[in-house]
């Protein structure tokens, strides 16, 4: 077993990923994972004020104020980031068989809220959402809530197989190119990383 520290710093401002809702919220959480332990928590941390703002994306906030990401968004953009390095050449994720189940099971962002240390102040991104559906192009207004460009986030990954390291490293690495957050396609949320020692 190997624990890995890390702090992203970010290049690029992240955009919140959870509902502002909170009966959308409890409902979404409720239908897919109904024996969740964690749902109070989630939707405690999106605190009074975010339900104002029923359709914007926010960040869930920690007891103070500060804006948290979850450890299964950690989990999530390493699965992500896995799965678009698998079809390069030549990487270690390459060749890595059942890599979701791998991640799930043996690979472990803590702590649970990850915070993220604001450098600056909270914005918002507006952007236009569009689809094509059977009714012709659907356009939307999304709208969310930000962390500026030097914002920072530390947290360590505890690796169950020390093979695992490498590919930590490559997907960290892969954060440059592609972010972490909402609308990463379009480079949200990219950082740069730097591996801390104890």
């Amino acid at each position: 077993m190997k624990e890995v520290k890390v702090r992203l710093t970010l290049t690029e401002e992240m955009l919140g990923t959870a509902t502002a809702n909170e009966q959308i919220y409890t409902d979404y959480i409720g239908s897919n994972v109904p024996d969740a332990p964690s749902l109070a928590e989630e939707v405690e941390a999106l605190g009074a004020d975010a339900v104002e703002e029923k359709a914007m994306t926010v960040f869930p906030k920690d007891t103070d104020g500060c804006p948290i990401m979850w450890d299964y968004q950690v989990k999530g953009f390493f699965k992500d980031t896995c799965g678009a390095l698998k079809r390069v050449s030549g990487t270690r994720s390459e060749k890595l068989k059942a890599f979701k189940k791998e991640i799930d099971g043996l690979i472990f962002p803590e702590p649970r809220k990850i915070r993220i240390n604001v450098n600056g102040e909270i914005g918002n991104c507006q952007r236009p959402l569009r689809a094509q559906t059977a009714q012709g192009e659907r356009i939307a207004l999304a709208n969310s809530e930000t962390v500026p460009a030097g914002s920072t986030i530390e947290f360590k990954v505890v690796l169950l197989k020390d093979d695992h390291e490498k590919l930590l490293k490559e997907w960290l690495d892969y954060g440059r190119y592609k972010g972490i957050g909402q609308w990463r396609n379009s480079g949200k949320g990219r950082f740069e990383v730097e591996y801390l020692d104890d």
